[in-house]
């Protein structure tokens, strides 16, 4: 049984581009994890801008929840593990590259299910380019 992960690479559009000050809530399972985009945390040093979750063995991550400096929120459910994700602001998941490690033979959809994109945002295959 193998560990999963998850990246998750925030760009704003009406925040500001890097979303620093962004929140990323991940629910899977019992398990509830957030992490916010921070712009530094010592002298002279910067991290990555990029927000990690470990899930264990949860192959799945029931929902993802980004929240905006603007105030705005995006809300994606059934998102597969083990992925670098890129959300850009109020145009949800764009395509994404798979981790290395366990291939997913059969993906699962990913769909928008509130945000402030659209009102009438389709279901988005992740691996189509």
């Amino acid at each position: 049984m193998a560990n999963h992960r998850a990246l998750f690479k925030l760009l704003g559009t009406k925040s500001n581009r890097l979303a620093i000050g962004a929140r990323v809530t991940v629910r899977t399972g019992s398990l509830t994890q957030f992490s916010e985009v921070k712009g530094g945390s010592s002298y002279l040093s910067q991290n990555d801008l990029r927000q990690h979750f470990g899930l264990g063995n949860n192959n799945n991550m029931d929902e993802v929840t980004v929240r905006w400096p603007s105030g705005g929120s995006e809300v994606l459910k059934n998102v597969p593990a083990d992925f670098i994700y890129t959300v850009v602001e109020g145009k949800g998941l764009q395509p994404s590259s798979h981790l290395p490690g366990e291939v997913i033979e059969n993906p699962h959809e990913c769909v928008p299910v509130t945000g402030i994109a659209s009102p009438t945002a389709k279901s988005l295959n992740l691996w189509e380019v």
